[in-house]
């Protein structure tokens, strides 16, 4: 068991501090371990479309010093935020206008899960090939967001 180099105190080895004086211990770690070190860009890209929970990622993302630089990845990580956001729209918005109509001839707000549905799996494979695809409206908006740092 190690001792602290300032008072004598006895400490564990994955101690920073001393108990009983509060001195740094020498060997112990100086910076904590980044969370993200072992996500690639690619890989955060793809985890800012998962379906329902990629806004997530993509909050983590945009909150992460290590992507801060990264204009790709926050591109990705805006337009998966708004990508859920036009789900909410549809989903709180839409949705319960037609449920109020008694007999639908046409769903659009059905139309619409899906095609988010569709855009979501889209932009998955698009991001895994590396390439870059901005969406009509949403897309440019991403770009926008990306550009303020």
């Amino acid at each position: 068991m190690p001792y602290c180099s300032s008072c004598g105190n006895a400490v564990n080895h994955a101690d920073q501090y001393c108990a009983k004086c509060g001195a740094r211990q020498p060997g112990a770690p100086s910076q904590p371990v980044d969370p993200l070190a072992g996500i690639t860009p690619r890989t955060a890209s793809i985890l800012c479309y998962i379906p329902g929970v990629g806004w997530i990622a993509s909050v983590i993302v945009l909150a992460a010093e290590k992507f801060r630089n990264d204009r790709t990845v926050r591109f990705h990580a805006f337009q998966g935020l708004y990508l859920f956001v036009a789900w909410l729209i549809v989903e709180w918005v839409l949705s319960p206008i037609f449920r109020e109509i008694h007999e639908p001839i046409f769903r659009i707000d059905k139309l619409l899960h899906v095609l988010i549905l569709f855009v979501w799996i889209f932009m998955i494979i698009k991001t895994s090939h590396e390439e870059r695809y901005s969406l009509p409206i949403i897309g440019e908006l991403a770009e926008r967001s990306a550009a303020e740092h």
